[in-house]
C-alpha cells in the first residue's frame, strides 16, 4: 500500500509528514471494511463583509484567494456554498428583499442590493466551480411580516396572509437568483430557529416550522414547480442544561413525524447546539440528507487551539451522519469584526490597509478535508484508541483518506492498521494530519 502523509501545525502547514514504518505492535487506529453515508461536499458561506474584504485587494490577490478556495485545481476546491436571503449577521447593514409594507403580492421584491456585493462574490465562485451546490436561508423575514417590526427579535406572524406572502418571498428569491445564473438547490427556512439576537434573527417553534412547511411553503413550491428543495434548517438546538423546549422532539421530530410536512422535506441542517441532535435525527430518519450548516465562529483570534476544536466539529458531524460541512466566514478583514461588534474567525484574513493576506489555521483544517475527500466519498468506520480523534472516507477512485488531529502538547505515536498491513508514524504535538492510502498498482 502507498501512503502519502500531509501534516499541518502552528510551525508549518501542508507539508510532507515524517517517516512511515511497518510495525507488528497493536494498532491504535483500525480501518473498518464497511462503508457508510455518502459525502456531498464541503463549502463556505457568502456574506457582504467577505466581499468588502476581497474588494480591498488588487485583482491579482483577489483572484488568488478565489482560486485557492474554489478552483477545481486549487487548494481547497470547495464545491458547496451558503447564501443569505437578505441580511446575514455579516452584512454591511440590515435589509430584506422587500420592505414595502403590506406588499403581500411581493410586487416590490428586489435583489438589487445583492448585485452590489453578494452576487459578484457568488458568481466569482461559480466561475471556478460551475456545479457548486448552493443553499439559501434568511436571518429575518421582511420586518413588516413579523410580530416586532425589526430585523432582530420577533417571530413571523401566524395569520394565513402573512405566511402565504412569505412562501411567495422564498419562491421569488429562487426565481430571481436563477435568472442571474445562480441556481439555489435548497432553501432552509430560518437561520438559527432559537436565536433571539441583536443581529437579524427570527424565532420559530417546531410547530410553526411544521405548519409553514406543510401549509404554505411546500404547497407553493409544488404548485409553482420551484426548482429548489425544502430543508428543515438551520436548527441550533438543543442546548443542554438550558430550559426545556429546544430538544430533538421539539424541532426535528416535531416536523418530520408529521406525514404532511415530511413529504416536502429533503434534509435537515444543523449548527451550533444542533450538534446535540444530529445523531438522533439521522438514526430516526436515515433516508434524509444532513448538513452541518455553519461552523462555530470563534472570537477573531484565529488560534491553532481553536482550529483543533473546529477539527473536532468536522469529525463529530461527519461520523454522526452529516453529508456536508459548511465553514462560516471564508474571508474577512483583520479582526473579523461585524458591524454589530462581534469578532469572529475566518479562513483567510485581509489587511485592508496594507493588502497583506493571512491564511489562518482553520483554512488548513478545511484544506485537509475539502482538498482530499471528494464528493461521493463514503465514510469508513474506525476503531481503536485514536479513533476519537480521527475520521476516514473512501473516495470513488478507491483511495482512502484518514484525517487525524493530535491536539496534545506531546508527540503521539499512530499505529494504523489497514487490510494486510500496519504502519507506525510519530505525530508531532499540536498537529493535523491526512493520510492518503492507495493500493499498490
Amino acid at each position: 500500500m502507498n501512503i502519502e502523509w500531509i501534516m499541518s501545525s502552528d510551525e508549518a502547514q501542508w507539508r510532507r509528514g515524517g517517516q512511515i514504518t511497518e510495525t507488528t505492535e497493536a494498532a491504535n487506529l483500525v480501518l473498518g471494511e464497511a462503508r457508510g453515508r455518502k459525502l456531498e461536499g464541503f463549502g463556505g458561506c457568502f456574506n457582504e463583509l467577505g466581499m468588502v474584504a476581497l474588494n480591498a485587494l488588487d485583482k491579482a490577490r483577489q483572484n488568488a484567494i478565489l482560486d485557492d478556495l474554489f478552483s477545481s485545481d486549487g487548494e481547497c476546491r470547495l464545491t458547496m456554498g451558503r447564501v443569505p436571503i437578505g441580511a446575514s449577521d455579516y452584512a454591511v447593514s440590515w435589509y430584506s428583499l422587500n420592505e414595502q409594507e403590506d406588499d403581500y403580492a411581493m410586487e416590490k421584491f428586489s435583489i438589487d442590493r445583492d448585485k452590489r456585493l453578494l452576487l459578484p462574490y457568488i458568481k466569482a465562485a461559480l466561475a471556478r466551480q460551475p456545479n457548486m451546490t448552493l443553499f439559501a436561508s434568511p436571518w429575518s423575514p421582511p420586518t413588516w411580516l413579523k410580530t416586532h417590526q425589526a430585523c432582530n427579535f420577533g417571530r413571523l406572524r401566524r395569520d394565513a396572509r402573512t405566511q402565504e406572502a412569505y412562501a411567495l418571498y422564498f419562491r421569488k428569491f429562487v426565481e430571481y437568483y436563477r435568472a442571474e445564473g445562480v441556481p439555489i438547490a435548497q432553501v432552509h427556512i430560518q437561520n438559527e430557529v432559537v436565536a433571539d439576537q441583536k443581529f437579524p434573527s427570527c424565532v420559530w417553534s417546531g410547530e410553526q416550522l411544521r405548519d409553514f412547511i406543510k401549509g404554505y411553503l411546500g404547497p407553493r413550491f409544488r404548485r409553482d414547480s420551484v426548482a429548489s428543495e425544502i430543508w428543515l434548517g438551520t436548527i441550533n438546538a438543543p442546548e443542554f442544561l438550558k430550559e426545556p423546549g429546544q430538544d430533538y422532539d421539539d424541532y426535528a421530530n416535531c416536523v418530520l413525524s408529521d406525514p404532511e410536512a415530511y413529504r416536502y422535506v429533503a434534509g435537515v441542517g444543523y449548527q451550533w447546539a444542533g450538534k446535540n441532535a444530529i445523531q438522533r435525527t439521522v438514526m430516526s430518519y436515515p433516508e434524509l440528507r444532513y448538513y452541518q450548516t455553519e461552523n462555530e465562529c470563534g472570537d477573531g483570534q484565529n488560534t491553532w487551539q481553536y482550529a483543533h476544536y473546529v477539527f473536532g466539529l468536522f469529525r463529530h458531524y461527519l461520523v454522526n451522519g452529516a453529508n456536508g460541512y459548511f465553514y462560516w466566514n471564508m474571508v474577512l478583514a483583520d479582526g473579523g469584526e461585524s458591524t454589530w461588534g462581534w469578532k469572529q474567525n475566518s479562513m483567510i484574513s485581509v489587511n485592508t490597509s496594507t493588502q497583506d493576506v493571512v491564511y489562518n489555521p482553520e483554512y488548513y483544517v478545511m484544506r485537509h478535508f475539502s482538498r482530499l475527500i471528494q464528493p461521493g466519498a463514503r465514510m469508513v468506520p474506525l476503531t481503536g484508541a485514536m479513533s476519537g480523534n480521527a475520521v476516514a472516507f473512501e473516495n470513488q477512485d478507491g483511495s482512502v483518506i484518514v484525517n487525524l488531529s493530535n491536539p496534545s502538547t506531546a508527540q503521539r505515536q499512530l499505529r494504523l492498521a489497514t487490510p494486510g498491513n500496519a504502519f507506525a508514524m510519530e505525530l508531532a504535538a499540536n498537529s493535523l494530519h491526512s493520510f492518503v492510502l492507495k493500493p499498490r498498482a
